[in-house]
């Protein structure tokens, strides 16, 4: 299979418009963190494209680390959350960020929260790329978010479908078709 081109996926989101957003977002992190060293907490896999890029713009020493959260799901329903991949650093006493490519119903992020709350860090924030509002189920208090997007399947810049479509440099909208087997 070959990797689509901008013209074989409606582009909701260009890379250019994306790298501004994300340079946005880390100046505004690093104005907020000034003098401080936070850790960012990214979730796998599908934020490590944004992590790399958020990194390159926040302008103050960061931590990074990586959790991996799996939710097993029933009938199509969200599920139980359970960490695959648990934090290397300790984060009692520090500024934490959960970097994520995207918050949707909110359940896995509201998970998380609780788990690391229970770690003691001095704050707790999220920053997301994109926020579905439209689908949350959980009220998150969501500081850094690059885009609101709608309820439709969104591939590219770290999302995927089937383990496919993480590496296309833009965020398109991927046809039902597409999505058939």
């Amino acid at each position: 299979m070959e990797l689509p081109e901008s013209g074989d996926l409606q582009v909701m989101y260009t890379e250019e418009k994306i790298l501004e957003r994300v340079r946005e977002l880390g100046a505004e992190i690093s104005a907020d963190y000034a003098g401080q060293m936070p850790v960012l907490v990214a979730i796998l896999k599908g934020s490590v494209i944004f992590l790399s890029d958020l990194l390159r713009s926040i302008r103050l020493p960061v931590q990074v680390d990586f959790m991996a959260i799996t939710s097993f799901e029933s009938g199509g329903k969200p599920g139980v959350a359970r960490i695959l991949k648990d934090l290397d650093i300790p984060v009692s006493g520090r500024p934490v960020i959960i970097v994520e490519d995207i918050i949707d119903t909110g359940l896995t992020a509201g998970y998380l929260v609780r788990n690391l709350l229970a770690r003691d860090p001095r704050s707790l924030q999220i920053c997301t790329l994109l926020d579905r509002t439209v689908r949350r189920l959980v009220d998150l208090p969501l500081k850094y978010v690059g885009f609101d997007v709608p309820d439709t399947f969104i591939v590219g810049y770290g999302l995927d479908y089937r383990q496919e479509y993480r590496n296309l440099p833009f965020i398109g909208v991927l046809p039902e078709e597409a999505m058939e087997d």
